[in-house]
């Protein structure tokens, strides 16, 4: 009965915590799409962030292990709205370790938005990444994934 109370207790006291900012901080949390995985975004500046996923990549035949950092600019003011919903855009690298072939690296241009709560300390995104491979042999792909993180303020 105690843990109950004190689970209830804590839920009760995170839906009471009011001006949450999820720009700045580390924040994890969970990608779907190409790639899906484990999401991470450290914020190094006002605008200026650090994305890192750890994924599998489920696109062809065979799945692979996936990997990619990015770095971020964010733009607060394009979309008026009484959300918050800064539009972003970076570069970044990708690394696919393929199963029973070489792995492949590419370099990322990323593309998205970011809804972040008022209220509570996790935010939303949605982006759009052409990815540039470079080897083993040159490809252009496309790629697209949607996410939630929580940021540990």
């Amino acid at each position: 009965m105690k843990k109950l109370i004190w689970a209830a207790f804590l839920l009760i006291s995170l839906f009471q915590i009011k001006g949450f900012s999820q720009d700045h901080g580390f924040g994890l949390g969970v990608k779907l799409g190409e790639p899906t995985g484990i999401d991470a975004k450290y914020w190094i500046s006002d605008v200026n962030a650090l994305d890192f996923s750890l994924g599998y990549s489920f696109m062809r035949n065979n799945s692979r292990l996936y990997l990619s950092c990015d770095y971020l600019f964010h733009l607060e003011d394009i979309i008026k709205s009484s959300e918050r919903l800064p539009l972003y855009y970076g570069f970044g690298a990708r690394f696919l370790s393929r199963e029973h072939e070489d792995g492949s690296l590419g370099l990322r241009g990323v593309a998205g938005i970011d809804w972040q709560s008022r209220n509570f300390p996790i935010d939303a995104f949605f982006e759009i990444v052409p990815v540039f491979t470079l080897f083993p042999s040159t490809t252009l792909d496309m790629e697209a994934s949607i996410g939630v993180r929580y940021f540990f303020n």
